[in-house]
């Protein structure tokens, strides 16, 4: 039962319906009575009796919290004649019929389905019927008693007896159908977490990815025109998906000679073995370089595809354990941001779906229990990239030939990884590669600790080359990650590496032995950097005088040992973040070191940042100073301050650019921004000092429903500079072919018939063409992705059934989003009753079929879209006396006379010529 309210409750409860009621016939009146191009006067006339009928009795008890009661003469065009408003009295209205929603449990979608609506006994409005597909959607098993009900044909199961106190509430005006379920029934997913049967495999189709610059410059007269042009095609077809990548470069110097590149990327075939959590590969592709460094190779990968996992089971996050006493609240903090909250049940509880938070910063857990009472305890957090989940897994095996451009001989190879959570402290990996003449292995763990986090594995390594014996060595690897709570100073990557003499990789032990193969000398950098000892060797090319092989691969294999293959000794590297308060700005430093075995000296990188905000300007100061291996030092200082020319989303900002080098103050001063409604338009100029005289550039881009160009020219002392950019995807599908901007290897078509003009949101420029398609060019695979058309610039005899959709692909499909449509003619139709009155306000319209067409306005008058050049419309009400009253009206659509700006200047008047049969009820779904 509910509780008495008091009188503040009931006046918060009035004007809380009061509101609602307004809403709900601002929408029926739009829907049936007035026109979307009317104008506000012609509004203002028709508002005050929609919204001042409106009463609610707060005083009586019998009138529930959702109830209103309507004065039906203050309608306009009112007669005295009965009207049945009782379902615009109580909560929601929906009419009986088939509704294609999307289902929403809590804040997961679960799908799209079609849900039919029925009037049962002892209801004013129809509810949703359940369906055995839709609760398996759900995960749900319904009970025996139910079960038979649901596979009766005809029978309508509402939620509420399938599961007590589950409740299933539309929201018409999203389509969507809101599911409130107990927990009890309930499996518990992991947040985000969508089901694999819900994965999009896409469509059959083929795609074109290009991207062309040409670029032309002159100086001191000489002129020279180049051209580059990136190709990426792919085919889908039953869950395979075809790529190639490929490059075409071209470039002329002075007269038409010209050169001429083509370059394979890659070309490979892709599948994903969902219930493994990974993906078959086969052909020319690249490893994931997770445990060993990333190589080419054309063979055959099985990997995983961390993609697969919800987002909040993505990266490492430690598993949160505790016990409640009662049904607690569990609040999740780092540094002061709450970034989980739950309710458990009593006894123990395990929270593992929290979000990746960054490298480090621990986590505090509050447990408030059902008393009051509260429990307080610190997790430890820190991250590095080799940290799992506990109980999350991966692994990666790759069989084939090696893929190395600059290799003669390319050696066969296999390679296996596998890398585990076993607890929130502890991850630990390994992996092992075999090729010829190349075997190495590799043993890992990386730990979570109140001091930061810790990655160390070793590898071991056994290179043979001709004519040499075995070379063994070591290479260790030590990475390192903290956040110190009290300063807030993070050390997001800290890295070492350090490699034996007798270590290699396997691309330096491929390397070595082609060269020795081939006998040619190593590839390397200076004079350090070829075969000096032992050998004779100008220019890369043996001299003749070499008695046998033998004794050439002697003489070659004699002199690389310290001084032939560069190979990295050591590496370093350190990133580091301080922020300085909340008006203080954010000071960084970033270093890096490199040595290599047969070079002297280090390559090194110094670099010291700070930026800020000073009232609307934004500032960054940066200083860099870079050694080489002969110990020359660069160093350069730079300022570039940007201030907005404005408060709106497309203003323009103008940004300077001062830096120093070698000696030399060189300034910039820059101006971008966008124009158009989505900012399709972009546009930018610079001017600049440089070496004898001023220089000036300016730029424009374009992004639009096909595709997207760039152009751009500059000036200087003694030189000119101009060049040309477009860039795109061409899409063939079973519904034709698709023009859209350059796209990721996931995408979406969008399909909304006779609906030309409509915009995708949040895509600039992208427009459904003439043939009902839009190019969607970047989805996240396995997530939800959320898809809405902008109706604005519709024709007027096109109507969205919905504003959109929501799609979970497959990585690399080419999923369809169809939107579904109601096109044909449109017409304010005023409908009278046989006996000569008008028929009532609120009363529905559907068609031969069932479906809804809107709402009867005042006066008898309403909007009807999807009308055929003739046909019949059905309306039925009850009177105040509960008496039936049911019509047809058939109608011939008459060209309406369009003057001025309304596209509307007639009104058909049509009159009820027949009783439906009661029949005819059931079929329309009334």
């Amino acid at each position: 039962m509910r509780p008495a309210d008091g009188p503040g409750d009931r006046q918060r409860s009035k004007r809380h319906r009061v509101r609602g009621l307004r809403d709900l016939l601002w929408g029926a009146m739009v829907m049936g009575a007035i026109p979307a191009e009317a104008s506000a006067g012609d509004t203002a006339r028709h508002v005050p009796a929609m919204v001042d009928m409106v009463e609610v009795d707060v005083t009586n008890p019998d009138v529930a919290a959702d109830d209103a009661v309507f004065d039906r003469q203050l309608l306009s065009g009112h007669r005295g004649d009965g009207l049945d408003l009782s379902r615009f009295e109580r909560g929601h209205p929906v009419l009986a019929g088939l509704y294609d929603l999307d289902i929403q449990l809590a804040d997961t979608w679960l799908g799209r389905a079609a849900v039919r609506f029925a009037i049962l006994p002892g209801h004013r409005d129809a509810v949703a019927c359940m369906s055995r597909s839709l609760l398996e959607q759900l995960h749900l098993r319904p009970p025996t008693a139910v079960a038979a009900a649901l596979d009766r044909p005809g029978s309508c199961v509402e939620i509420g007896q399938v599961f007590p106190a589950a409740q299933a509430v539309p929201d018409m005006a999203d389509l969507r159908l809101q599911l409130s379920v107990p927990q009890v029934y309930l499996a518990q997913p992991a947040r985000g977490y969508v089901s694999p049967g819900q994965w999009d495999q896409g469509v059959p189709a083929a795609l074109l990815n290009y991207n062309f610059n040409a670029y032309r410059s002159s100086h001191q007269g000489v002129v020279q025109t180049s051209a580059y042009l990136a190709l990426g095609s792919g085919l889908n077809l039953a869950g395979w998906h075809l790529r190639h990548d490929a490059s075409v470069s071209w470039m002329s110097v002075r007269g038409p000679a010209a050169v001429l590149h083509w370059q394979n990327i890659d070309l490979y075939a892709r599948h994903d073995l969902p219930a493994w959590r990974a993906q078959l590969t086969l052909g020319d592709s690249y490893t994931d370089g997770q445990v060993f460094d990333s190589f080419g190779i054309r063979g055959v990968q099985l990997a995983t595809d961390d993609r697969m996992l919800p987002d909040s089971l993505r990266g490492y996050a430690p598993v949160i354990r505790g016990v409640a006493s009662s049904n607690a609240r569990v609040v999740i903090s780092q540094r002061g941001l709450q970034i989980y909250q739950a309710t458990v049940a009593p006894g123990p509880f395990a929270i593992r779906d929290l979000y990746p938070t960054g490298y480090g910063g621990s986590l505090d857990v509050v447990v408030t229990e059902a008393d009051g009472s509260l429990h307080r305890f610190s997790v430890p957090y820190a991250s590095v990239a080799q940290l799992l989940r506990p109980g999350i897994s991966r692994f990666d095996i790759a069989a084939g030939q090696l893929r190395d451009l600059s290799l003669q001989h390319r050696p066969w190879l296999l390679q296996g990884s596998y890398q585990r959570g076993f607890s929130n402290r502890l991850t630990a990996y390994a992996g092992a590669v075999g090729a010829s003449g190349y075997m190495a292995g590799l043993l890992g763990a990386a730990f979570n600790t109140r001091f930061g986090a810790l990655a160390l594995d070793i590898t071991h390594a056994r290179t043979g080359l001709l004519g040499e014996a075995s070379h063994s060595g070591q290479s260790v690897r030590l990475s390192y990650s903290k956040l110190v709570p009290g300063t807030d100073t993070s050390f997001s990557v800290m890295a070492y590496r350090y490699s034996g003499s007798g270590y290699f990789s396997l691309a330096d032990a491929a390397l070595a032995r082609d060269s020795v193969q081939s006998r040619r000398p190593f590839p390397g950098q200076g004079a350090e950097g070829i075969w000096n000892a032992g050998t004779a060797a100008v220019d890369g090319t043996w001299l003749a005088g070499q008695a046998t092989q033998t004794a050439a691969v002697s003489a070659a294999s004699s002199g690389w040992t310290a001084r032939s293959l560069q190979r990295a000794r050591s590496t370093f590297s350190l990133s580091l973040s301080q922020p300085l308060g909340l008006r203080g700005g954010s000071l960084y430093a970033n270093v890096s070191a490199h040595d290599y075995w047969g070079r002297p000296g280090t390559d090194a990188q110094f670099q010291m940042g700070y930026s800020n905000r000073l009232w609307r300007f934004s500032y960054n100061l940066s200083a860099t100073r870079t050694r080489d291996w002969l110990a020359r030092n660069v160093n350069e200082l730079m300022l570039n301050v940007t201030l907005p020319l404005g408060s709106g989303g497309r203003a323009p900002s103008l940004g300077l650019n001062l830096a120093r080098e070698a000696g030399r103050l060189a300034p910039q001063l820059m101006l971008n921004g966008s124009l158009g409604e989505r900012s399709q338009f972009s546009y930018g100029a610079s001017a600049a000092e440089g070496d004898g005289g001023g220089v000036a550039t300016i730029n424009g881009g374009w992004r639009g429903g096909y595709g997207a160009a760039a152009l751009s020219y500059g000036r200087g002392p003694g030189f000119s500079q101009s060049s040309v950019g477009l860039a795109g995807t061409v899409v063939a599908h079973p519904g034709g072919i698709t023009l859209g901007q350059l796209a990721g290897d996931t995408l979406a078509i969008v399909h909304a018939e006779g609906a030309r003009g409509a915009s995708v949101l949040n895509m600039a420029g992208a427009r459904i063409d003439r043939g009902g398609y839009a190019l969607v060019p970047y989805l996240t695979p396995y997530n939800l992705n959320v898809i809405q058309l902008d109706p604005k610039g519709l024709p007027l005899d096109v109507e969205l059934q919905s504003s959109g959709a929501q799609v979970a692909p497959h990585a690399g499909a080419v999923v369809m989003v169809v939107i579904k449509t109601r096109s044909g003619r449109t017409a304010f139709v005023r409908l009278h009753q046989a006996g000569g009155g008008l028929v009532p306000f609120g009363t529905g319209l559907v068609d031969a079929g069932g479906h809804s067409l809107g709402v009867v306005g005042q006066s008898g008058l309403a909007l009807v879209r999807g009308l055929a050049d003739h046909g019949r419309l059905y309306a039925h009400w009850r009177t105040d006396e509960g008496v039936l009253h049911d019509c047809a009206f058939d109608y011939r659509y008459r060209k309406p006379r369009r003057s001025g700006r309304r596209p509307f200047e007639s009104v058909l008047d049509l009159v009820c010529v027949a009783v439906r049969a009661a029949g005819a009820r059931g079929k329309e779904g009334l």
